[in-house]
């Protein structure tokens, strides 16, 4: 297990040296992506399709964060939408000139997906293509997709805002929410822009989100459940996150699947935490796996503590809740999805400290 240099946390400077890739810098770029995103997505001629009633919206998912992002866009349409939403890892074969397909890649070499690009595209389909401008993905829809090149490079795993970006402006072009959502995706983009300005490195813990909860989830193994199918989704890309900026395992589920993972809630009842004279420096490293801490995650109106009580019938207290509704408060249009694009950022900057302040991350 690594350890956690939380004086690390503290020391912006100190931050910014080990940070040689610009991971943490692209974290706080979430906001500009959307824009740049979805001003990149009309100028392709998304737009386009306004008025039309696709037979079904396929969103394709490929290593990465469209993945995340797939995930996101259909649990924000959920059962309501008006047609059906299909989430798959290739171009289904019964595609045809009636179905938007939307695909996002970080990679423009993904060959595999350039082979679905030119399948769609042979059958007629619409396809929404975010990937880069040069190599084959771009190539096997060259003229017959709508490309949205990346306008603001990030190191990988920290483009879900671009690849959620595009999905959103296909659902607002097509009117496939049941209130309309301004396509320039501006409400999102000023959503993240402030959860970027809290997350900054020169913050304390104290008044950094990101970094407290990294603090929280260090030298843990995290469960992260969400009491609402966004919220399941934010916890899914926790999840990744985690493992990819930090190489922390955590669970990720909703609530009501994670409560049948018996094992799980036994280690929550046992309460156990590690000897707090532990010294991870000096004594012998152990064989037993880090204590589990329990995280909900909510987009809804409802305290997740009592959704969790409500669906399960147990109060899992104490648990870490991240709801932000100081941020977001309740009734605000679209606050939902603007929740689940603000709770995934600060997942990717706590990852992202975490990985910085053990040293997982790689130096550039």
């Amino acid at each position: 297990m690594t350890v956690l240099d939380d004086t690390l946390l503290g020391d912006a400077r100190a931050l910014t040296a080990l940070d040689t890739g610009g991971v943490l810098r692209a974290t706080a770029t979430a906001g500009a992506q959307v824009r740049s995103t979805a001003q990149g997505a009309i100028e392709a001629g998304v737009g386009d399709l306004e008025g039309s009633r696709p037979r079904a919206l396929v969103l394709v998912r490929r290593p990465g964060s469209s993945g995340s992002a797939a995930a996101l866009l259909a649990a924000l349409l959920g059962p309501a939408c008006p047609v059906p939403v299909v989430v798959a890892d290739i171009v289904p074969l019964w595609v045809g000139p009636l179905d938007v397909v939307v695909a996002h890649t970080a990679d423009g070499e993904d060959t595999d997906l350039a082979d679905f690009v030119a399948r769609a595209v042979a059958r007629g389909a619409e396809v929404v293509l975010s990937a880069p401008a040069e190599g084959p993905v771009a190539s096997a829809g060259a003229g017959r997709v709508r490309l949205v090149d990346p306008r603001i490079p990030v190191p990988p795993g920290v483009d879900l805002p671009r690849a959620l970006a595009v999905g959103l402006v296909v659902t607002a072009v097509l009117g496939l929410l049941g209130s309309p959502l301004d396509p320039s995706l501006d409400a999102l983009a000023d959503v993240l822009d402030a959860e970027a300005e809290r997350n900054q490195p020169g913050h304390e813990p104290f008044m950094n989100p990101a970094k407290s909860l990294a603090l929280r989830l260090a030298e843990h193994t995290p469960l992260i459940w969400g009491t609402d199918a966004l919220g399941a989704a934010v916890a899914a890309h926790a999840a990744s996150a985690l493992a990819t900026h930090a190489g922390v395992v955590a669970h990720a589920s909703d609530v009501g699947n994670a409560a049948t993972a018996g094992g799980l809630l036994r280690l929550l009842d046992t309460g156990a935490e590690r000897d707090i004279f532990h010294d991870p420096f000096d004594d012998p490293p152990g064989v037993e796996a880090p204590p589990v801490r329990l995280v909900l995650v909510g987009t809804g109106e409802d305290d997740p503590g009592h959704v969790l009580l409500r669906r399960t019938g147990r109060d899992r207290a104490p648990a870490d809740v991240v709801h932000p509704v100081d941020e977001v408060a309740r009734g605000v249009r679209h606050a939902a999805l603007l929740r689940a694009g603000l709770l995934a950022s600060r997942f990717d900057a706590a990852a992202v400290y975490l990985g910085l302040a053990t040293r997982t991350i790689a130096p550039a």
